[in-house]
């Protein structure tokens, strides 16, 4: 669980503050296993992203996973940070 400023604070930053949709998900992720995050070319408010986990054996798992992002801090995430959408906002009026 997050604190909502603290949560705010890490999409300003370009983080991905996520949650498990199934919490018991958390255990089924072991050390050497690769994870991919899958969506996130589609990333829109109010639809899971998946975890994709590729165990060390060879298989693999998908877990969902819930954020609590709206569609300015998705831009903000897309753009890497708040600071730099701001950034590239400022460079396209003065060019």
């Amino acid at each position: 669980s997050f604190a909502r400023i603290h949560e705010t604070n890490c999409k300003k930053q370009g983080l991905l503050p996520l949650t498990f949709a199934n919490a018991a998900d958390y255990d089924k992720i072991a050390p050497f296993d690769r994870v991919s995050i899958q969506g996130l070319t589609s990333f829109q408010e109010g639809v899971p992203l998946n975890l994709h986990v590729k165990k060390e054996d060879g298989s693999a798992i998908d877990i969902k996973l819930n954020h609590t992002f709206n569609e300015d801090q998705i831009k903000w995430f897309k753009f890497g940070s708040a600071l730099n959408q701001m950034a590239a906002k400022a460079q396209a009026r003065n060019a």
